[in-house]
């Protein structure tokens, strides 16, 4: 157990169960890789309800999105937490917000992802995720940063993928037709001129992998999990 007492304590700012979840697993799980059988950093987590981040993007408060992720990470800070994390591409729009205020560090998803195609040597991204996302700058301007390119849905698509995930994906319902709908619009973004798409809702690699993808994915949940064990260990 030495090896626990070595690394830092990781704080997850949940969002939606999914997303929150599947990423504490793959903390876990990767985690012997580098510290050895069955051990793992110390996880903390605390979500507040999805409703009202719901709420706040509605109204485009990213002010309001900022102040309730700043208040999981105060209370992660109580908890013993070193630096946090929040595996939800979305509210990354409050990200400046938050910086502002924050007791501790945090780990950006868009930064571990962007570094990821940027070491595999793509060029132009496909972005899927909520029209909230799709919609921000959080992709683009990490994209940009790097000298890469990226290409969104059409409209059409952009809203049905939001919808699938707002109302499916959250929930842990799985559906056939919806799997077939996020592979269409992945040809598209093929056809457009993408070598890699971001999977940039966290709960989008549920579905979507790299065996049913027309394009490699870039895994925003499993990146940003791996991110954050790393930094526990260094």
């Amino acid at each position: 157990m030495d090896s626990e007492k070595r690394v830092k304590h990781i704080g997850i700012v949940g969002c939606s169960a999914e997303g929150a979840a599947l990423c504490y697993r793959i903390i876990c799980a990767e985690s012997s890789a580098y510290l050895g059988q069955h051990i793992h950093p110390e996880v903390s987590m605390h979500t507040h309800s999805l409703a009202d981040y719901v709420d706040c993007l509605n109204r485009q408060d990213l002010n309001g999105v900022g102040e309730i992720m700043l208040s999981s990470a105060r209370k992660l800070q109580r908890a013993g937490a070193e630096f946090l994390i929040c595996p939800d591409n979305t509210i990354h729009q409050a990200f400046s917000v938050v910086e502002k205020e924050t007791p501790l560090p945090w780990l950006h998803i868009a930064d571990a992802v962007v570094m990821e195609a940027k070491e595999k040597g793509y060029q132009t991204l496909g972005i899927l995720g909520t029209h909230w996302l799709v919609d921000s700058n959080v992709y683009p301007n990490k994209i940009a940063q790097s000298n890469m390119d990226w290409q969104t849905p059409k409209e059409r698509d952009k809203q049905e993928i939001s919808r699938i995930i707002m109302e499916e994906l959250v929930y842990g319902v799985f559906k056939s037709e919806s799997i077939c709908y996020f592979q269409t619009v992945i040809n598209s973004l093929k056809e457009q001129g993408c070598d890699a798409v971001i999977l940039g809702c966290t709960e989008i690699p549920l579905i979507i992998n790299d065996e049913n993808s027309a394009l490699p994915t870039l895994n925003s949940t499993r990146l940003l999990a791996l991110a954050a064990v790393k930094r526990a260990i260094k």
